[in-house]
């Protein structure tokens, strides 16, 4: 049996609804693809801060370093008291701390969801630890400043080191689906972070097998909407892709099924693109499919890493489960259904399982 261990941190709002709903999936799957994984609870967010004084409690971060990866729920740090406030957010200080510098963020059409595009399967490739989002650019503080009470300053960073990995990582990705990467930049005025696209184009020189096109960021917002299905890999920066990846999910549905996971060459994090939609919190209504599908995106990273066949199986059946619950119409509120959390889970299960 696969000795995987994973972290599961529930998070705010929505998350004690979804994450359970995503692990109960997951658990089905690995029966159906004969392997186990060891669930490991850990604390966050506001219960943390309840229970240990903290959102993010050092016992947490000392238990996920010796763990495979993790499943982590939305957080509502909006809601921290002031002081919690101040300091990184629990997913933002994972990141920073674990060097999650390859944020994955598929969009696609399903058959009978509504969507604002006919076609589209796709998947940003978002560089994390620098870029336009100051709060990863420094060893230590946010990265902003304020030199007087009305100016203030934000920092971005581009490594050669970090757009290179990035790269990498996009063209590889692109080598198991069509082949094709787009880079995503604003060189016409962001003039010197330009060597972004200029260095993805230096690895695209060693994989010929890949078609690469580049667009300005502007542009391809309006790409995606008028012609998404064009679109295989796009690689991009911090800030870009985040933009890019809601655009994205949005078109294609809902952000209910933005799925997305962080990783390094070592660990994963698991974390739907969507937030913790305080709300609909308790109501049973949220949509878990977006955790369900970064699980699976998750347990397919694991099996690539770990040489695991089971694995990669698992995430596939879950995949195809939420996929084929999709398409029966099964749909929770905000793609216009009435159908409830537990019962959208326990459909999807069904496909793992039929009678």
């Amino acid at each position: 049996m696969t000795s995987l261990r994973l972290g599961v941190l529930k998070g705010d709002g929505i998350g004690p609804e979804i994450v359970p709903a995503a692990i109960a999936v997951a658990e089905a799957a690995l029966r159906k693809a004969s392997t186990s994984v060891e669930w490991v609870p850990l604390p966050v967010g506001l219960a943390a801060i309840r229970d240990h004084g903290s959102a993010l409690p050092p016992a947490t971060v000392s238990a996920l370093e010796g763990l495979d990866g993790w499943v982590m729920g939305p957080h509502d740090s909006a809601a921290y008291p002031a002081e919690h406030r101040a300091v990184l957010n629990p997913s933002g200080f994972l990141r920073k701390h674990f060097d999650l510098y390859a944020n994955i963020r598929p969009a696609r059409t399903f058959r009978n969801v509504p969507a604002r595009v006919t076609h589209a399967d796709l998947v940003i490739v978002r560089e994390n630890t620098e870029g336009f989002y100051a709060d990863r650019n420094t060893f230590e503080g946010t990265g902003e400043f304020m030199p007087t009470a009305d100016v203030a300053i934000t920092m971005g960073v581009f490594s050669r080191p970090r757009i290179e990995r990035i790269a990498r990582e996009a063209f590889t990705l692109a080598r198991t689906r069509r082949r094709h990467v787009t880079i995503v930049h604003k060189a016409n005025v962001l003039r010197a972070t330009a060597f972004f696209r200029d260095i993805c184009r230096e690895v695209a020189a060693g994989i010929p097998d890949v078609t690469v096109d580049d667009a300005h960021v502007d542009a391809m917002a309006a790409h995606l909407v008028r012609r998404p299905g064009d679109f295989d890999v796009i690689v991009t920066e911090n800030m870009f892709g985040d933009i890019l990846s809601d655009l994205a999910g949005e078109l294609t549905g809902s952000l209910g099924l933005a799925a997305s996971i962080n990783a390094s060459n070592r660990v994963a994090m698991a974390q739907a693109a969507h937030g913790s939609a305080p709300d609909i919190a308790g109501r049973g209504i949220a949509n878990p499919s977006a955790m369900m599908l970064s699980v699976a995106w998750l347990l397919d990273w694991a099996a690539e890493r770990h040489g695991d066949a089971r694995l990669r199986d698992a995430g596939a059946r879950m995949a195809m489960a939420v996929e084929r619950t999709l398409g029966l119409e099964i749909f929770t509120a905000d793609l216009g259904g009435h159908v409830t959390t537990a019962a959208f889970t326990r459909a999807v299960i069904a496909q793992i399982f039929p009678e």
